[in-house]
């Protein structure tokens, strides 16, 4: 079934929210066990950075999975 393009973006933001969490508290446990201070505001500012790239990822991909699926039922 070949998903539209709206339904895409709900799908790659709803994965990126999910995420959301676990990557912002993964940020303040792994920076600074690499020897990295960080402060919960500035890792909430690189995991939206992150997230943003995610949900990006997420589209874009979902968008050539699509292509491909309506490409190879021809």
């Amino acid at each position: 079934m070949i998903q539209s393009r709206a339904a895409s973006s709900v799908e790659a933001a709803t994965n990126t929210v999910v995420g959301f969490g676990i990557s912002w508290a993964a940020t303040l446990v792994v920076l600074p066990a690499f020897g990295s201070q960080v402060t919960p505001s500035s890792g909430f500012g690189i995991t939206c950075v992150f997230a943003a790239l995610s949900y990006v990822r997420g589209y874009v991909l979902r968008r050539l999975f699509n292509r491909a699926e309506v490409d190879c039922g021809r």
